[in-house]
């Protein structure tokens, strides 16, 4: 079972949709909306994409959508991983 962690989580969104150099993702915008954050319903659907590709975790557009921020997208993958385990 792969856990995927904020740290993972940044690198991905970075190559998915680039990043704003004011922001960082840090434990402080775990609840940060990803709109306040710069990222758009298709940055999580590409990040979404690549989460599948390296952790082996599908998400559904459905439950990509309703997520809005960095801890509900941890929460969603890490919990589908166990799920599947």
């Amino acid at each position: 079972m792969a856990v995927i962690t904020l740290h993972d989580l940044a690198g991905v969104l970075t190559e998915c949709a680039g990043a704003d150099e004011d922001v960082v993702l840090t434990s402080e915008s775990l609840d940060v909306t990803f709109t306040d954050l710069g990222y758009d319903s298709l940055a999580l659907l590409e990040t979404a994409a690549t989460v599948q590709q390296r952790y082996g975790v599908t998400l559904s557009d459905d439950e990509v959508s309703e997520i809005t921020t960095p801890r509900e997208f941890l929460d969603l993958v890490n919990q589908s991983a166990v799920q599947a385990a």
